[in-house]
């Protein structure tokens, strides 16, 4: 046993040692797999950050443990003619609907309504276009988890006598009331002057987007100002994130009920929840990593071809040393692990050394672009034993080259 380890304690002083003797031809020879390791965790983490990115503005705009029912809710994951299919069959959301699930779902603690619109607001020689104005019962903000910044959400009672008050996004503050505050303050929709109540805390943009473009009013006005051409929204949310699938079906047995659909009749209307939102990013992030994780570990095989490269060189360079070592008594199982050892040493001092490297990139990026990026265990595990696995292959013919020289061949190329 004792020999076993001394000579493995020798093997690796002796690749340490010769890596240490050419310390450039290192360096170059460990850039391909560093430069590798490095691409694959950085990628790894913007994928990790991209997911984590939606996921939270999703979080965000929709809230915890919610759902929604509409008469079309986009949908990736359909083609284009199952979409038309059920654009075909798909009915509108009513508000007898909306009033008959909120009265019926025992499952959901709220149940709400939502009414969406876009509009030009001009005001004071100002223009905003494009604006969406969002008619919402005022429990919306309970089920989206709003964060009102100032002042307030308007209330029920404000909701059945359709008040004209409004809440509006910072975007909407910061272009019509730049240096005062909005609160008390009218802003005019379609010329009808709306008290502002409230300002919604800034959510930022998402891909570009801003989330902040928007005025809520009470959907009761919304419906006067807006029509009910296009249905409504219903919006619902479960006590726990456990209990939200539980919500969910009490919902759709609800509304389906109250269309008479039986048996295995398709529902005539969408279903959005967050659970599901959250599972699509999770299979689109996860298509991108199959395929660009692949095609940056290309990388990592061009480092293991440097290394070979390297190792046929150090083969080269020490047939002497080699064929001494073999005439003193070393087997060929001893010159094998010898070189695999080296350029095993190589490829994990790479591996390292890229980890670091995309620590720092990472670290960067987040600074400078503001956007989080999560270097994850799973992509640096996946880098280090990919490179340790390259080492070992790379390494593999120079070993078995050096392993059969034969001792005298190699005496004599002194």
């Amino acid at each position: 046993m004792r020999q076993v380890y001394t000579f493995y304690a020798d093997a690796f002083r002796i690749a340490l040692q010769s890596i240490l003797e050419h310390k450039l031809r290192a360096v170059l020879t460990l850039l391909g797999v560093i430069i590798g390791v490095a691409a694959v965790v950085v990628v790894g983490a913007s994928i990790s950050g991209l997911n984590s990115y939606v996921t939270e503005k999703v979080a965000k705009i929709l809230g915890a443990n919610h759902f929604m029912f509409a008469r079309m809710a986009s949908n990736g994951q359909l083609s284009e003619e199952e979409y038309e299919r059920r654009n075909r069959r798909n009915k509108n959301i009513t508000w007898e609907e909306y009033e008959y699930i909120k009265a019926n779902c025992a499952k959901c603690v709220e149940v709400g309504a939502q009414n969406n619109a876009g509009a030009d607001i001009n005001q004071d020689g100002i223009e905003m276009p494009s604006t969406r104005i969002l008619g919402v019962t005022a429990n919306m903000r309970e089920i989206e988890d709003k964060i009102i910044a100032e002042g307030r959400f308007f209330s029920n009672e404000e909701v059945l006598r359709s008040a004209k008050v409004c809440v509006i996004g910072t975007d909407v503050k910061e272009k019509f009331f730049p240096d005062r505050n909005a609160i008390g303050q009218y802003l005019k929709l379609r010329g009808m002057p709306l008290q502002i109540v409230g300002m919604e805390e800034k959510r930022g943009s998402m891909f570009g987007n801003s989330q902040d473009r928007h005025v809520y009013i009470p959907v009761t006005l919304h419906l006067q100002m807006f029509g009910r051409g296009n249905g409504i929204q219903l919006h619902g949310k479960s006590s726990e994130r456990e209990n939200l699938t539980a919500a969910i079906e009490d919902a759709q047995t609800v509304l389906r009920n109250k269309r008479k659909l039986i048996g295995s009749e398709e529902d005539t209307f969408s279903v959005v929840d967050v659970q599901g939102v959250n599972n699509q990013i999770d299979e689109f992030t996860a298509g991108i990593a199959a395929v660009v994780i692949p095609i940056t570990l290309i990388t990592l095989i061009v480092g293991g071809i440097v290394v070979m490269n390297i190792m046929l060189v150090s083969v080269t360079e020490r047939t002497f040393e080699v064929g001494l070592r073999k005439a003193l008594g070393a087997t060929r199982k001893q010159i094998l692990l010898q070189f695999l050892i080296e350029s095993s040493l190589l490829c994990v001092a790479g591996g390292i050394l890229g980890i670091v490297l995309a620590v720092g990139v990472t670290q960067l990026i987040t600074f400078l672009a503001e956007i989080t990026m999560t270097v994850t265990i799973t992509y640096i595990a996946l880098a280090v034993i990919v490179s340790t696995v390259i080492g070992v292959v790379a390494g593999l013919y120079p070993a078995y080259k050096a392993a059969k020289l034969d001792p005298i061949v190699a005496l004599t190329k002194n």
